[in-house]
């Protein structure tokens, strides 16, 4: 695997280009063609290492690159702490909010622009509908916020696209009303449309628990025995590491590190980086102290925010449709890239401190997420924007 340096911190990139498909799935939906090295069950021999031993250089550039996507933390709690924010008077943060503006002090600008227009709710969970947390097991909505988000899929279709996989990220939010897409996009459960379902042969209809028909859509099923490989792998050679916590969610293998001490930070990118090296098929992509592990497709949050549209029938170029992206961690730029190219949506980034971003607007933290969730709820009940638009609407 390369790694880039740029004059802020590298960045990780995808595996060298590799030959010959034996996946099933499109070709257009390979980042790379695949190599002659198959798949197979057996286990890998993949070597220990001691704690902060480094045997590869390019792992130094990953050190850097996780420290650059974990900003510092204050905590609050056994199990809660927030990322810590800058001072509002300071430059760098008042330059930057001035460039992304708050959601909320915009939201007159942005319900005007949805006048007339049919609105598409897109929403992360982790650090979006729920704050981040220590163990990941514990990322829980509050109730309020659950009324939120259930109330805006009374008037606009909402979907959820989580990095978890999709049936635990439906398990957290627990809201039928809803549409859900898990492993960033690689398993998504959506609203039959014969036109999207002929057009991809990974796509499949069927009749869920509460009696209403779906499309499930799955462009990376062939890779599952892959991944479950690596999980138990993963989970085998870090299981000495204190903090280290490893999670299978059907599509990609999440290793998180924001409970291990930083000296092993090294021991998790050495782990990684092995198993790595005997999956060409798999790339590396990173968020807030976590390493995932997916297929190498070309299929990220983005696709599925267009695949999802193009299933609701909202995906014309008629400019009667205003997708809204909501999300806190880097594997949503793709998203909100998707909705700026062409000023097709709004992007908006859930963050306290600056950050180079693809959204238009910010929201400082989850308790800002659900103002906005029950602006938008009000304005659509006052029938557009029916009463002069005022502070309240952001309270």
């Amino acid at each position: 695997m390369d790694i880039k340096s740029s004059n802020s911190s590298p960045v990780l990139t995808d595996p060298a280009p590799i030959n010959k498909s034996r996946l099933g799935i499109h070709s257009n939906m390979l980042t790379y063609s695949q190599s002659g090295t198959s798949f197979s069950s057996g286990n890998h021999n993949i070597p220990r290492r001691k704690p902060g031993k480094l045997d590869d250089v390019r792992s130094n550039g990953w050190l850097d690159a996780m420290k650059a996507s974990s900003p510092p933390r204050k905590k609050l709690s056994k199990n809660f702490s927030i990322e810590i924010a800058p001072d509002e008077s300071d430059i760098a943060y008042y330059s930057w909010i001035l460039k992304y503006p708050s959601a909320l002090n915009s939201f007159e600008e942005i319900a005007n622009f949805a006048k007339n227009k049919k609105i598409a709710m897109f929403l992360d969970y982790d650090g979006t509908l729920s704050p981040i947390v220590d163990d990941p097991d514990q990322a829980f909505m509050s109730d309020d916020m659950r009324s939120a988000v259930k109330n805006v899929a009374k008037y606009f279709p909402t979907a959820i696209i989580s990095g978890r996989s999709r049936d635990k990220v439906y398990e957290l939010v627990g809201l039928t009303e809803l549409y859900y897409a898990g492993s960033h996009g690689m398993d998504i459960k959506g609203p039959i449309n014969k036109t999207v379902s002929n057009g991809h042969p990974n796509c499949t209809q069927y009749t869920d628990q509460q009696g209403k028909d779906v499309n499930l859509f799955q462009p990376a099923k062939e890779f599952i025995p892959m991944i479950d490989e690596v999980f138990r792998t993963l989970v085998e050679i870090t299981k000495d590491i204190k903090g280290a916590k490893v999670e299978n969610h059907k599509f990609c293998t999440s290793v998180h590190y924001r409970n291990v001490d930083e000296k092993n930070w090294s021991t998790i990118a050495q782990c990684v980086h092995d198993i790595l090296k005997q999956y060409p098929r798999l790339r590396l992509t990173h968020g807030r102290k976590v390493l995932e592990i997916r297929p190498v497709i070309d299929w990220n949050k983005g696709k599925a925010v267009e695949f999802l549209l193009e299933s609701l029938g909202l995906n014309n170029n008629d400019n009667d449709v205003l997708p809204i992206f909501i999300g806190d961690d880097r594997t949503d730029e793709d998203a909100f890239k998707v909705l700026r190219e062409g000023n097709r949506g709004y992007g908006i980034l859930v963050s306290p401190a600056p950050k180079e971003t693809n959204a238009f607007y910010s929201l400082r933290d989850t308790t800002e997420v659900m103002k906005f969730l029950n602006s938008l709820v009000r304005w659509k009940k006052l029938g557009e924007g029916g009463r002069s638009m005022n502070s309240r609407w952001s309270i």
